[in-house]
């Protein structure tokens, strides 16, 4: 339905949690599009509950009038207690933020992959770019040696 694409390049993703999301009718059918926007969402616990934020998932095409729904409201993701309270934990000890991977389908039912993340520094991002290019390179060589 939606993947979060930057988040790998901008994050260092420490470990990953399937919640289930809350939504309204017309939600539904709009995510069925594969319209929504996942790319600056965050997820927070306010209040002893999970809460999904800035995800753009806009209204449904025909579903105009009383069915309309709020395309950025903040929505409550389905985690149990002792993971909302470890979740809890961890980003208030350390510098950790909770970001959204993707959003899918399952047995009819959306799911979000939520991910505990470290944000990297430039710096960070650079030395991967650096070191991917560089496997890409010796492929490439390799490749090139096998031929002739």
């Amino acid at each position: 339905m939606a993947t979060n694409r930057r988040a790998r390049h901008e994050y260092e993703i420490l470990d990953t949690i399937e919640c289930g999301v809350v939504l309204q009718g017309s939600e539904v059918k709009s995510l069925r599009e594969g319209t929504a926007q996942i790319a600056d969402g965050y997820a927070r616990v306010d209040d002893g509950e999970l809460w999904l934020f800035q995800t753009h998932i806009p209204p449904w095409r025909t579903g105009t009038g009383f069915g309309a729904h709020d395309p950025d409201r903040r929505r409550k993701l389905l985690v149990h207690r002792r993971e909302i309270d470890e979740l809890l934990g961890r980003t208030r000890a350390q510098p950790l933020t909770l970001i959204p991977l993707r959003l899918y389908f399952s047995e009819g039912k959306l799911k979000c992959e939520l991910a505990v993340a470290k944000g990297k520094k430039l710096y960070d991002r650079r030395q991967e770019l650096a070191k991917r290019d560089a496997e890409r390179d010796m492929a490439r060589a390799m490749r090139g040696a096998e031929r002739g």
